[in-house]
Formats: C-alpha cells, sequence, structure tokens
C-alpha cells in the first residue's frame, strides 16, 4: 500500500475484527497483524558479501508492507477466495486506499542449496 495516506478508517478494524473471527473460527487464521510506518523502520542490506545497515526513513519507498496475516486453507482456490475477501474488506471500508494483497504460499519444507 502507499505510505503516508493515514490510518485506516474504524469501519475497516471493525470488518477485520469480524472477518478474522470468522477465519480463526473455521480454522483458517492462524496469525497476522498490522506494522508501523517505515519511518523507523531498520534494513540490512547485504550485497556483494558485505552486510551494510541502513536505518529510515525512506524517501524512494512509495509502497509499504502494511500487514500481514498467516491463514491456512485446504485448497488454493479456497486461498484465493479468502484473499479476494480480505482485499474486497479495503475496498468497501477503505476506498481511498491503493494497496495489492499478495497471495503467497509458505514453504513447508527448507529450501535447497543453490549449489547441491
Amino acid at each position: 500500500m502507499e505510505e503516508g495516506i493515514g490510518a485506516p478508517p474504524q469501519a475497516l478494524f471493525d470488518a477485520m475484527d469480524t472477518y478474522i473471527g470468522e477465519q480463526a473460527q473455521q480454522g483458517h487464521f492462524l496469525d497476522g497483524g498490522g506494522l508501523f510506518g517505515t519511518e523507523d523502520a531498520v534494513n540490512f542490506v547485504v550485497r556483494k558479501g558485505e552486510t551494510t545497515r541502513v536505518d529510515g526513513p525512506y524517501a524512494e519507498a512509495k509502497e509499504v508492507v502494511g500487514g500481514w496475516a498467516l491463514l491456512q486453507y485446504d485448497s488454493l482456490e479456497d486461498a484465493i477466495a479468502g484473499q479476494e475477501e480480505f482485499a474486497e474488506l479495503h475496498a468497501k471500508y477503505w476506498p481511498d486506499c491503493e494497496m495489492v494483497a499478495t497471495l503467497r504460499q509458505v514453504s513447508d519444507e527448507p529450501p535447497q542449496a543453490a549449489d547441491a
């Protein structure tokens, strides 16, 4: 979502509480939360074998991760439907918000080494 657009309206918080409660009752919602803005963020950049600490604010940042949720579904189709419902809550209760709701699968196996 875009940074600096202000706090979400109370109606969205209320709708999200209902949505999360329903998802938890159905056994889908595992964990989630909102994130503060980037003004106090600390990043570590790894480049060419060197690690550098970079503190905010980040004038070049146009979009930030505003929150996250970890949900578990029985099928990809169910997960897609749940993600669409989540995005629609934002469209309905915070129409001024421009965001991308990204669905990603959590890996249940350790990554394979690139040179293995």
